[in-house]
């Protein structure tokens, strides 16, 4: 194991690379981008009134946090599979779950009460976080190994 790692330095390093950029933007989100419900979530919120925000500068930020967090994902799924397919396949899934998502997130902004509070914790939560690269990598490790079989 540990040669095979050493005989893959490069992709290591950059592994590690991308994976303390994934955490940096998290550490920076208060710098980064604008989401008055990062506050809001970090207090006690059941029950409280959602806070004041601008809809289309969320937007704008959920949609850029998210795209960052998409391109570091896919360059993190090339350096562990070197497929470019399984690249594309994740690319289009991050599209279509990004739609689902925000269509999501704004329905329950604009449609639902403040007793919705942990849907939109929720929802909220798959968009600003890289949580799928953390169901693709081993789906697509699995696929792999069962492909090869």
């Amino acid at each position: 194991m540990l040669k095979k790692l050493l005989d893959h330095k490069i992709d290591v390093v950059l592994f590690v690379f991308l994976v303390l950029l994934l955490a940096s933007i998290r550490a920076f989100e208060n710098e980064l981008f604008y989401d008055p419900f990062l506050s809001f979530f970090r207090s006690e919120f059941n029950n409280k009134p959602l806070p004041m925000y601008d809809g289309f500068l969320l937007f704008v930020n959920l949609l850029f946090r998210y795209v960052l967090n998409t391109l570091i994902s896919l360059v993190i799924i090339y350096v562990i599979f070197k497929d470019k397919s399984l690249v594309k396949f994740a690319s289009v899934l991050y599209v279509i779950f990004f739609l689902l998502l925000i269509i999501a997130l704004f329905m329950v902004l604009f449609l639902l009460e403040t007793k919705s509070s942990m849907t939109l914790f929720y929802i909220r939560r798959f968009i600003i976080q890289p949580l799928f690269v953390l169901l693709f990598v081993p789906a697509f490790y699995y696929q792999n190994r069962m492909s090869k079989k």
